[in-house]
């Protein structure tokens, strides 16, 4: 009896469960990873039939979750983020609801005929999903219980599988949708509060990196910078090589080349695309003139140094992200500087071009072309270097 307890068909010490149990948690993290987010729900890959279903079984094993409901939730929470319509944003819930109840937001969510309608479109409709997955979703679990009990012993299996349940709900629906908003660095100016939690994303599979995949939600690469690490990326790789994956989008790579004289149709599209790039770049030019004028105001004006000083962090951000009493906070204090104010207020006109739906691409090559010789003349060095830079986009 003493044996049946704690082994079954392999007979495991205490550290063995625990690196067991780990293993395939980490599955259970790259499915979700790669085939609910990146394939199902962003569609930045595209599956093998064999790997599709493989990632399916497994999660209706582990977790019960639903594709469509799954699918549907988070691009909901893309398309309303940080909004009161938002699933799960701590922004709007508060950091600890969402990071030890998130799942709860999750299934609330998910129980909205409305939100599966409207944002669950084209996830997996075919006799396994309707007749089993859907259907029968606790069967999985109980089977996979069944399972990790007869290899691994009554109670390490029923711990191993104990682990497995709450993995998905803590980590992905806790961690990633609450400290993900909340707390981190951001390399993109995106128009939410994402952030990245780790540079190294490895424990939940890539998804540490969440600021990078809300600036470019479509892309299947979730790492920017050389010091990132996306691990699902490495995976999705390798399902490559081997003819079970095919890459549909990666976040755009900024090519540059010498500053032309006159903006054309192409060089506004690289900007459209490379969007993100040019902002982190005018903010790095916004900020390097800000040091510039923190140092005269000190000596002229200390307290408008100080105030200055105080809406730093919150130049490289767009207006509508501030709020109006941040962004009268701003103003007040940009009062004292014209080289901040212009460059302030030419970062907004900047940010309108892509935002401009209904201007034809000779239109917008002309509005370019005006800002960057407005911005040129202006006599302000940081904004003149960052407009040759814009020249250069290809």
């Amino acid at each position: 009896m003493q044996s049946l307890l704690y082994s079954g068909v392999f007979d495991l010490p205490w550290w063995g469960a625990v690196l067991v149990a780990l293993a395939l948690t980490h599955v259970t993290i790259a499915s979700v990873t790669i085939f609910l987010h990146r394939h199902q729900a962003h569609r930045a890959l595209e599956l093998h039939p064999v790997a599709s279903h493989f990632f399916r079984f497994w999660l209706w094993l582990t977790t019960g979750m639903v594709t469509k409901e799954w699918a549907a939730v988070h691009r909901k929470h893309h398309a309303k983020c940080e909004t009161p319509e938002d699933p799960h944003s701590p922004q709007v819930y508060g950091l600890n609801r969402v990071l030890w109840g998130g799942v709860f937001l999750y299934v609330r969510e998910a129980a909205h005929a409305e939100t599966l309608e409207r944002y669950g479109h084209g996830t997996p409709d075919d006799w396994m999903e309707r007749r089993l997955y859907s259907r029968y979703k606790i069967l999985g679990i109980v089977l996979m219980g069944v399972v990790d009990m007869a290899l691994f012993g009554a109670v390490p299996g029923g711990l191993i599988l104990l682990t497995q349940i709450a993995w998905i709900p803590f980590w992905a629906a806790g961690v990633v949708n609450g400290i993900g908003h909340y707390w981190g660095y951001r390399n993109w100016p995106a128009m939410d509060a994402s952030t990245n939690i780790s540079p190294i994303g490895i424990l939940i599979g890539g998804e540490e990196l969440h600021n990078n995949h809300h600036a470019f939600p479509s892309s299947a690469k979730l790492s920017s910078k050389w010091f990132e690490f996306d691990i699902g990326w490495l995976y999705i790789r390798v399902l490559q090589a081997l003819g079970l994956a095919k890459v549909k989008h990666v976040a755009p790579t900024p090519r540059l080349v010498a500053p032309k004289a006159d903006i054309d149709l192409a060089t506004v599209q690289a900007v459209i695309r490379c969007h993100y790039d040019v902002l982190s770049n005018y903010t790095r030019s916004l900020k390097k003139a800000c040091v510039a004028e923190l140092q005269r105001l000190r000596r002229m004006s200390p307290e408008a140094a100080r105030a200055l000083k105080t809406v730093k962090p919150l130049l490289g951000k767009d207006q509508g992200v501030l709020g109006p009493s941040r962004q009268q906070q701003v103003m007040q204090a940009l009062s004292a500087s014209q080289v901040l104010a212009t460059m302030y207020a030419m970062r907004g006109e900047l940010t309108a071009l892509w935002s401009r739906s209904a201007a034809t691409g000779e239109q917008l090559a002309r509005q370019l072309q005006d800002w960057c010789q407005r911005a040129e003349a202006s006599g302000i060095a940081p904004l003149a270097d960052f407009s040759r830079r814009l020249r250069s986009y290809a």
